[in-house]
């Protein structure tokens, strides 16, 4: 792979090999960011678990106390009597048959669907278009309920779900590089936390092998994966 100027410069001032303490990860990270544009923050966690055993998948929801960054875009799937509140609450679409249909036809231009627990035999029908788009609601990730209002708000302020992957890692925005240190080290302890915390009982040996910072245009930063907890050795 033939790597640009700007990569190369980027390579000369970080050791991708060294293992950074978060804070200093962070930084480093911040140093390297020079796209002319608010770069995302990922973090991605390589996990000692076996996804294809159901009881070593890792998921859950964590509500990063500074938000993504991103202007996450809700659809609300809710019958009349629950309209009006997903609207006040700040939904940027809101409706049940629809949106169902609008689906059908190919519409997908939305980052979360909130669904009422009564439409989930409507929305079933159109799981194969949402499964693969990681869109399709469930009562674990907290996106089927009958709390719709205080989902959305939950949500637009920077509450995220996440999976962890065939391969065994799990990965998630935590932020923008605008954010200062503080903030993006305050989001990624809260993620990095919340997976420790659902190591599964079955999972045996090193529980968190690698944790790996990057933005969208950097190179990748080894982050110690005992920084958080000594969950994590």
């Amino acid at each position: 792979m033939k790597l640009t100027k700007r990569q190369k410069e980027t390579l000369k001032k970080i050791d991708v090999t060294k293992e950074y303490d978060l804070k200093t990860g962070v930084s480093e990270l911040k140093k390297a960011a020079k796209a002319k544009f608010d770069e995302s923050v990922d973090v991605a966690v390589r996990l000692g678990v076996d996804p294809k055993h159901a009881d070593q998948v890792v998921r859950g929801t964590v509500s990063l106390p500074h938000g993504t960054g991103k202007t996450v875009r809700v659809l609300v799937i809710a019958k009349p009597d629950k309209q009006d509140e997903a609207r006040e609450a700040g939904a940027d679409h809101v409706g049940f048959e629809d949106y169902v249909k609008k689906i059908q036809e190919g519409w997908t231009d939305i980052d979360v669907i909130i669904a009422a627990p009564d439409t989930m035999s409507e929305l079933g029908k159109i799981g194969k278009i949402l499964g693969p788009r990681g869109l399709m609601p469930n009562p674990k990730s907290g996106t089927v309920t009958p709390n719709i209002g205080q989902a959305v708000k939950d949500v637009k302020a920077g509450k995220i779900d996440f999976r962890v992957d065939k391969s065994g890692i799990v990965h998630s925005i935590v932020g923008k590089i605008s954010f200062d240190e503080n903030k993006l080290t305050e989001n990624i302890t809260a993620f990095l936390d919340t997976i420790i915390k659902l190591k599964p009982a079955a999972s045996k040996g090193t529980y968190v092998k690698s944790i790996t910072l990057s933005t969208t245009m950097g190179p990748g930063i080894k982050i110690d994966r005992s920084h958080s907890s000594k969950a994590a050795a």
